[in-house]
């Protein structure tokens, strides 16, 4: 399918050098399809990047190893900035390369979208990012010649709106004001503001653009669209800042969901592609119609029915989504299958819009399988999950998650905007422009914890030291590339890489690679002098100074800082990969699915210690762990092959070192004891750092290692993956507990241990248990609760009836005086009368 044709503009003055070139077909800046004189017949890396020649190379390595073809960055080229919005209007430079003035620049992304570039001064060439349906890594093709031939090759990250840095997008000032605008007491202007740098121009205008989803939901018309709305503003002074006061436009009421875009004033209205700064997609409260003004609760509260409606009618995708983990702690730790929800984050000071009540919350990192669906799982200050049976601000699934998943483009997996139109709008009409969550929570209500399965862990880290999916621990200083995990019903395997330290007779893990099934190899390896990670896919370097989350081919890396990075697998199987003190600590999660599925030095995932070190090969019985040349004989047997490394080899020490040498190094013996010297001037540090169950390890990294810095990192290491251990434990759940009808419940845990007492209205008494507590067998004790409208008791009734009988008697006493009174006053009358007769 081909999608948007639109050309951007280039700059005017590009415009006028174009018409007045004289260009032939074919024809380029120096350099630009005309191989240089050095190069050979057939290899010049025009439209060949990634292959190689027995002279050159146009592959990723060949940069570092001296042995790219001369041309290389001429054709495979990289970009700055390197990421942009996924709304797009991004100008990037295309480095390396040089081209005329005269040059007609035109760019393809994905091989079917194309926007127009332009050279600058410097003549360098500028492409301009479209507007995308998609996050992650899309492919650049770039013509200088009238789209000729696209021989430059390059890839361009495109990121969500939420995750995008606030420094390269318009800002709603006050957002929740934007969001609320027309609802009661919520009025006046409205505010955005932006670096004037993103847009190259001294007079801007300033655009409504909205989404929309159209089609049969499910069905191959369903279609996803961006519109040009309407100008805000139009000619008005680049500064930064714009205010406004919004007014009703009839003709655009339908549209609920929108951004505005900020671009040149020089380019016609709606223009798509075109260098802009766009603002988050947003509820556009705002821009509707005077009735949601005039009463608002009225006006989302028949929208919430319309949408109840079609919710009834659409299929039900609870069932395949992921349960949430049952505490704070288990989300946290479970990071091959949750991330943060960076719409409320506890470390970033949880401003949780959506989940008032809740201080953090994260998101199934995989969308469903068969409809796309996602998973988000809140928590309170006590680390309990919220559920929306209890509280407005309770987990909620999604019918469209929030990142989207591949393969993009259509609904529902449309990044961000799929989500917001049947996810996040509905929420505003029953929730907050209304008071009738009910309605809303009735289709997306929490999933508790009762299925959840939280996923066991393995590590590795120090001189290197391994503590196994099972629990078992040793140390193995090979020197060479080994399988850490194979699991070949899942498709996926780890391997690392142990390089010897310096002044010691010990390894250390340098370098962590792993694949699953068809996705890109990831590679996390130390690097400058070991004080950095470097990330590379399939090879190629990865910069992660522009965005810490990149979704890749088959796998999503997350990598907030220099020395921490997360990687994530279809399977639900994460690697956490942390820099500490000049060595690797890697952490491998594995799902349940993965249960007696593993091997390799990380062990068989099946809860049984005792076959944990089985040799690669043969049927040798597993190692005996307190026998330390034993294990190292183990850890040998699971070198990797030639054939299976996944490693990359771009300098000549490792060519030498690994490559070209055996995976496993023969000739390198390390020391299987610790030597207990008590003149060692280590000997008094180590007595005094390590202690506890990490000692053995700690003192080895000190003693053999020679540096205690790498023995308190161990220490660190292993504390933490013993506190990841307790994290993830199982915890029972006897899942949500209702509060009695006519009453109400004190207590929202229902995970082992904790009591729930039930409570009943005024007028009603309670039957039945007035406290119930979850066991652990996963049921509530006690019995049901029952609150009946209460009935009198007998001594009641027999003081009722003896007022009810004086009051009586009273007013029969009563009654009789006052007749006798009123008989002697007519007897009294009547004497009177016949006097005066």
């Amino acid at each position: 399918m081909r999608r948007s044709s639109f050309l951007s503009l280039p700059p005017l003055r590009c415009r006028r050098a174009e018409k007045n070139a004289e260009v032939r077909p074919g024809d380029a800046a120096p350099g630009a399809g005309v191989p240089p004189p050095a190069l050979r017949a057939g290899e010049s890396c025009e439209s060949k990047c990634g292959q190689s020649w027995s002279s050159c190379s146009c592959q990723p390595t060949c940069a570092s190893l001296g042995s790219c073809c001369s041309d290389y960055k001429e054709f495979c080229v990289e970009f700055a900035p390197q990421s942009g919005s996924i709304l797009g209007g991004t100008d990037f430079l295309v480095l390396h390369a040089t081209f005329n003035q005269t040059s007609f620049i035109e760019c393809k992304f994905n091989d079917d979208i194309r926007t127009v570039g332009y050279v600058d001064e410097s003549g360098r060439a500028h492409c301009i990012s479209p507007l995308l349906y998609q996050t992650g890594w899309v492919s650049v093709k770039i013509s200088s010649n009238y789209d000729v031939t696209f021989n430059r090759v390059g890839s361009w990250l495109a990121v969500h709106t939420g995750k995008l840095d606030s420094k390269l997008k318009a800002v709603l000032v006050n957002a929740t004001k934007w969001q609320y605008y027309g609802t009661p007491q919520v009025g006046g202007h409205l505010q955005m503001t932006w670096d004037s740098t993103l847009v190259r121009a001294q007079r801007v205008n300033v655009e409504l653009w909205g989404y929309r989803e159209t089609g049969k939901p499910y069905s191959e018309q369903w279609r996803g669209e961006w519109t040009y709305l309407y100008s805000l503003a139009k000619d008005i002074a680049n500064n930064g800042s714009f205010a406004f006061v919004p007014q009703p436009s009839p003709e655009f009421w339908s549209w609920e969901l929108g951004a505005l875009r900020v671009s040149s004033s020089v380019y016609p209205n709606g223009l798509k592609d075109v260098q802009a700064a766009w603002t988050e997609d947003h509820a556009l409260a705002w821009h509707l119609q005077q009735e949601f003004r005039d009463d608002s609760q009225a006006w989302a509260l028949a929208k919430c029915l319309a949408w109840d409606r079609l919710e009834n009618d659409l299929p039900d995708f609870l069932g395949e989504i992921i349960d949430c983990p049952c505490t704070l702690a288990q989300a946290r730790a479970d990071t091959g299958r949750f991330h943060t929800d960076y719409g409320c984050d506890m470390d970033k000071g949880s401003v949780c819009t959506y989940h008032p009540g809740s201080i953090h919350c994260v998101r199934a990192i995989q969308a469903s399988p068969t409809y796309g669906a996602g998973q988000q799982c809140c928590y309170d200050s006590s680390g309990a999950q919220v559920l929306t049976a209890d509280s407005i601000g309770g987990s909620t699934p999604d019918r469209a998650h929030d990142w989207g998943s591949p393969p993009y483009v259509r609904p529902p997996r449309v990044p961000g905007q799929s989500h917001w139109v049947y996810d996040v709008l509905s929420f505003y009409y029953c929730c907050l422009w209304s008071d009738n969550c009910h309605y809303y929570f009735k289709h997306r209500p929490s999933s508790d914890c009762r299925r959840y399965q939280p996923p066991t862990s393995a590590a590795v880290f120090g001189d290197p030291h391994f503590i196994t999916f099972d629990g078992v621990r040793y140390s193995f200083n090979g020197k060479g590339e080994y399988n850490l995990l194979e699991a070949p019903a899942k498709r996926l395997t780890i391997q690392g890489r142990n390089e010897p330290v310096l002044n010691g007779n010990a390894t250390k893990l340098s370098s962590v690679v792993m694949k699953e099934a068809l996705s890109d190899v990831i590679e996390v390896r130390l690097v400058a002098a070991d004080d950095n990670l470097q990330v590379l896919q399939n090879q190629k370097p990865l910069a992660f100074n522009e965005q810490s989350w990149m979704d890749l081919n088959g796998v999503f890396v997350f990598s907030p800082t220099a020395a921490n990075v997360t990687v994530m697998f279809p399977s639900g199987a994460g690697v956490e990969v942390r820099l500490r003190d000049g060595a690797l600590a890697a952490t491998v999660l594995l799902p349940e699915e993965f249960r007696n599925a593993t091997r390799g030095l990380l062990g068989n995932a099946n809860g049984v210690a005792g076959d944990d070190l089985l040799p690669a090969r043969g049927r040798s019985p597993p190692a005996d762990g307190s026998n330390a040349e034993e294990v190292f004989n183990f850890g040998a047997s699971w070198a990797v092959s030639n054939t299976s490394a996944l490693f990359t080899y771009d300098s000549k020490y490792l060519l030498d070192t690994f490559n070209n040498s055996p995976r496993h190094d023969p000739d390198f013996i390390p020391a299987f004891s610790i030597p207990e010297n008590p003149d060692d001037p280590l000997h008094d540090i180590a007595s005094d750092v390590c202690s506890g169950d990490d000692a053995q390890f700690c003192r080895y990294d000190i003693l053999v290692g020679r540096s205690p810095e790498l023995g308190k990192a161990t220490k660190v290491s292993f504390r933490s993956h013993v506190t990841l251990v307790e994290d993830l434990k199982r915890v029972v759940s006897c899942g949500w507990l209702a509060p009695p009808a006519n009453g109400k419940k004190e207590g929202t845990t229902y995970l082992q241990g904790a009591t729930v007492r039930l409570l009943c209205n005024d007028g009603f008494a309670l039957r039945g248990s007035a406290e119930r507590t979850c066991q652990a067998d996963g049921t509530w004790s006690g019995g049901d609760t029952v609150c009946d409208v209460s009935r009198p008791s007998s001594n009641t009734a027999v003081i009722a009836g003896s007022v009810v009988g004086a009051i009586l008697a009273i007013a029969l006493i009563t009654t009789g005086l006052v007749f006798l009174a009123k008989k002697r006053n007519r007897s009294k009358s009547s004497a009177r009368l016949s006097v005066n007769l």
